[in-house]
């Protein structure tokens, strides 16, 4: 009945708490903690019935203005997983792990970025700004542990050298984003979500997630844009 869904039990608040310790969750992970919760805390276990189960966790977790959030990994496009704190608006989840400095480097670094044409920043650029901080210099050496922890805490991601915002960072902050960088952040036009590592349309300038330039063009041998039907210039993935 609707009566029982609504309530939360041991098996919702297991869940919400192992989400909680992971930061950021991949989706087949959340389904098999969904079943484990529920076969756990001997509560009625639907396959298909995760959604319900996370909105009946999200309208008590409403008061707290926390929620749990689903987002899209730029790089394979599966679903994930995390806790998000709506009262905090700034980075300010971020100001109580780490010091005012290394808080520079990180917003300095997600300037470049989100600025850049296809998401990604060399570590070169950023290790150039490390010595420009207001807060004070950073030698190179520090940086570079800085923006190795930033990954271990999967706010950054970094392939080859060069760093993007992590799924789990996209997630917690895609508003913060979308008000501080209105001019150039842009929503896939397929998804709707943010999209930090994006192909953009040579003629309109809409932009899209390249595992959705991967789906939307799939098959196609002269691949269109799907906004103003231009010749879309870019490899498809």
């Amino acid at each position: 009945s609707t009566v029982m869904a609504a309530q939360m039990t041991d098996a919702h608040r297991r869940f919400l708490q192992v989400l909680m310790s992971n930061g950021i969750t991949e989706g087949s992970e959340a389904r098999k903690l969904h079943q484990h919760c529920c076969e756990t805390d001997k509560v009625y276990y639907a396959h298909d019935k995760l959604d319900d189960f996370i909105s009946t966790i999200n309208r008590h977790l409403q008061p707290l203005f926390m929620q749990i959030r689903k987002g899209i990994s730029e790089d394979d496009g599966r679903a994930h997983y995390a806790v998000v704190n709506l009262a905090e608006t700034e980075v300010t989840k971020m100001a109580s792990d780490y010091t005012e400095i290394e808080l520079e480097l990180f917003r300095k670094t997600m300037d470049l970025i989100i600025l850049s044409e296809n998401g990604f920043a060399s570590s070169t650029d950023i290790l150039n700004l490390a010595d420009q901080l207001k807060t004070k210099k950073m030698k190179k050496k520090e940086a570079e542990q800085v923006l190795k922890v930033f990954v271990e805490d999967k706010w950054l991601s970094e392939k080859n050298g060069e760093y993007t915002l992590h799924t789990r960072c996209i997630i917690e902050m895609e508003q913060y984003i979308l008000s501080n960088y209105q001019d150039v952040a842009r929503k896939c036009n397929i998804c709707h979500s943010l999209a930090i590592q994006s192909q953009v349309c040579e003629s309109c300038g809409i932009g899209m997630h390249l595992p959705c330039v991967r789906k939307y063009f799939r098959g196609q041998t002269e691949p269109h844009c799907p906004k103003c039907n231009e010749f879309w210039s870019c490899d498809i993935p």
